[in-house]
């Protein structure tokens, strides 16, 4: 039953990202609906199978969107963040970087 939680979890997730009106940031509450589960109980669960809580979930999956997104595309900083779900791109970019220890910007840098 857990790992059909992750899987079931995860499948949401690149869904959620597939859907062209992707207009804000998902949330741990979203998920839970979907999965119909209580938020703490998701996050419990998908903590005890991988370390990580929904958060940390949706936050690697952002970093790694976005990554894609960045030595791939022409897009500018600000247009990923926007197609991310991302309201304010200093948020996106803080992010990033807390994650990655570098900006999007020198990120994309390391491609060329």
């Amino acid at each position: 039953v857990s790992s059909d939680l992750l899987v079931s979890f995860e499948e949401l997730l690149m869904t959620y990202y597939n859907d062209d009106d992707v207009i804000k940031l998902p949330t741990v509450q979203y998920f839970a609906d979907k999965l119909y589960l209580s938020p703490n109980y998701l996050s419990d669960m998908l903590k005890s199978l991988t370390g990580m809580s929904t958060q940390q979930h949706i936050h690697n999956y952002l970093i790694e969107k976005a990554k894609e997104l960045l030595s791939s595309t022409e897009l500018s900083v600000s247009e990923i963040a926007y197609q991310l779900g991302f309201e304010y791109p200093q948020s996106f970019n803080k992010l990033f970087k807390n994650k990655t220890e570098m900006s999007p910007l020198a990120f994309r840098e390391s491609f060329n």
